[in-house]
């Protein structure tokens, strides 16, 4: 009997097996072939030169293009500027996202429309980031609306070249991801809100708590799974940043190099110069900084339990 039922179990768990081929498939030769041969590839010297005439390599260097990469500087400008520029989009994407999914999800508030509201901040994650970053180019350029509103205003005197300055061009490319993401992490936290025991907030209301009291007590420590995930996500995103500045500065990563990200840099090295060695060992660079850096913020953000 306990063969025959033994037997049964394996019949049945064979089309798991079965349905999970397409997915490897696809990841064996979406993923994991590519990941390898970008590994290859940083090993070798290996780029066209004369216009994209003339081929040179593959030579085998070992890792004399992580050295390059190392000594050349370029590796920790590029890092710190994709840093900085997604460190300021995701404070203030995080805050209203909290305070969103807060004000959405408390019953005592009784907001009116709330569906409304809820497809209204979601929408900017479907625009184009390429239709997003034209439309502020041409908003912040110096004949651009904002400039006039500015002059009219009597708040300038003259027009500002938004464009030239790394400050302004710096929070323009901020402020458009906070804009674009903060709709798709204000729903993640409503669903994390939404799976706390309602009779956990009515408890501490009994109590006495205050709305603060309740947040910072009941919801946050609650909800820090699900923080973390958005946390790692958004950290991985914004690593991988390129559509954004790319096209509001043209692929020049200007002014003094300011926004060039990491992935301006490798895309510069891919589609221009066609240099793969050095391609794939910044690919290899960015994937153990984004290991590192999730590391850390799981590390940070989560803690030991008795």
């Amino acid at each position: 009997m306990a063969k025959k039922k033994r037997s049964k179990i394996v019949r049945y768990n064979k089309w798991g097996y079965i349905f999970l081929i397409p997915f490897i498939v696809v990841y064996l030769v979406f993923q994991f072939v590519p990941l390898v041969s970008t590994i290859w590839n940083s090993f070798y010297e290996h780029y066209f030169a004369n216009g994209g005439i003339l081929e040179v390599g593959p030579n085998f260097k070992g890792f004399e293009n992580y050295k390059t990469i190392i000594t050349n500087g370029d590796l920790l400008t590029y890092s710190s500027n994709t840093l900085i520029m997604w460190v300021l989009g995701f404070i203030p994407q995080i805050v209203v996202s909290l305070l969103l999914g807060a004000w959405f999800t408390d019953p005592s508030l009784r907001l009116k429309c709330q569906r409304f509201f809820k497809t209204v901040i979601y929408l900017p994650n479907l625009i184009m980031a390429s239709a997003f970053a034209m439309l502020f180019f041409t908003l912040f350029s110096e004949v651009g609306p904002i400039n006039s509103i500015l002059l009219q205003t009597g708040i300038l005197q003259s027009k500002f070249a938004f464009m030239d300055n790394m400050i302004s061009v710096r929070a323009i490319v901020a402020f458009m991801n906070f804009i674009m993401w903060f709709g798709n992490t204000t729903i993640l936290l409503m669903a994390g809100m939404m799976g706390i025991d309602v009779s956990l907030f009515e408890a501490a209301q009994v109590d006495g708590a205050t709305a603060t009291q309740v947040f910072f007590r009941i919801t946050l420590p609650l909800l820090r799974p699900i923080l973390v995930y958005v946390m790692i996500t958004s950290l991985i995103g914004g690593l991988q940043m390129f559509d954004v500045p790319q096209i509001l500065t043209n692929g020049t990563g200007n002014p003094g190099r300011s926004t060039m990200t990491l992935i301006m840099y490798l895309n510069r090295n891919i589609s221009t110069s066609k240099n793969y060695g050095l391609g794939g060992a910044l690919s290899v660079f960015l994937f153990i900084i984004t290991g590192i850096l999730s590391l850390i913020v799981y590390k940070f953000t989560t803690k030991k339990e008795d």
